[in-house]
């Protein structure tokens, strides 16, 4: 089956997502990333899961039960204890990859090389190329301006659609300021038996209430955070006046003096570390980067982490 990218020109890489970019990340993925868990609730990567059955591998052998297999007698283990045994196996499971991409307006903003939004889109088809070089399927949910919903689909097809909805959802104007809160409750209903949620925001969405959804999606799922945020979100920036342009309207701050400087850093840096603290309270994985550097390190990384902490 063909798939059908936007027809629109690409975008520059800095202020809008580029399609020919976001499709060439796929060179930059190297082997698959497999992540190796059991838990009641599915995991990422292609995992054994605790449902045991007509799987491949065997796992362990336990004292027989009414209404056992008994094609399924452990007869080694049986002959030696003098007690029935059954074996038990583990059930290989193909995996999906849910990311969840935070489309507030406060993504269009960064100071250095690119938008958040770039880079966020830029993380978003790593993890893509990622899952379906892992044989897993891979979906993509927008919140926040807008909300939109690509079901998870396999293999190239399914990173090609991700790339082309990150391409033109980018160009969407944003029309509605959803909380975090809401996105979470969404996304478990639309979770489409995911494994693994990937959520890609700046935490200004990150509102008080988000704290239980998150949990309960953790509940089924594996959830990584990563944190995009601008340089200036990330630390005291240098005395100095700045140019400010919002809608077309332009303003200078004066930030001379360091109690000035602090605050500003202080108040700038809200969104990026109430996120961040969040994760931390809920023994998440999460990575934060900022608009400049390459986001593959980071989108490895969460991808390769085991559990709910790091």
């Amino acid at each position: 089956m063909s798939v059908v990218l936007p027809q629109h020109v690409s975008g520059d890489g800095r202020t809008q997502a580029s399609l020919d970019e976001l499709i060439a990340l796929r060179t930059r993925v190297g082997r698959p990333v497999h992540t190796m868990l059991d838990t009641h609730a599915a995991r990422a990567g292609q995992h054994l899961s605790r449902l045991y059955g007509r799987g491949m591998d065997y796992a362990e052998s336990r004292a027989y039960q009414p209404g056992d297999d008994v094609r399924r007698l452990d007869w080694r283990l049986t002959a030696r204890s003098g007690r029935l045994h059954t074996k038990l196996f583990q059930e290989e499971r193909e995996a999906r990859l849910l990311v969840l991409l935070d489309t507030h307006a406060g993504m269009r903003f960064g100071t250095r090389a690119r938008f958040k939004s770039v880079q966020a889109a830029r993380a978003a088809a790593l993890a893509g190329w990622h899952a379906v070089r892992a044989g897993e399927r891979v979906g993509l949910m927008a919140f926040g301006g807008h909300q939109s919903l690509l079901k998870p689909a396999a293999g190239a097809r399914g990173a090609l659609s991700v790339c082309g909805a990150l391409s033109e959802w980018d160009r969407l104007p944003c029309h509605s300021s959803e909380p975090l809160s809401r996105a979470l409750r969404r996304a478990r209903q639309v979770q489409h038996g995911a494994s693994q949620v990937l959520l890609i925001s700046d935490g200004w969405s990150c509102d008080a209430a988000a704290h239980g959804p998150l949990l309960d999606l953790a509940r089924h799922a594996s959830v990584r955070i990563l944190v995009v945020a601008d340089v200036l979100e990330l630390g005291m920036p240098p005395a100095g006046r700045y140019p400010i342009e919002h809608e077309g309207e332009q303003r200078q701050i004066a930030l001379l003096g360091e109690r000035a400087r602090r605050d500003f850093s202080t108040a700038m840096g809200a969104g990026p570390a109430r996120l961040q603290a969040l994760a931390k309270t809920l023994a998440l994985p999460v990575e934060r980067i900022d608009t400049v550097v390459d986001p593959g390190d980071a989108v490895t990384a969460l991808l390769r982490a085991r559990g709910r902490t790091r």
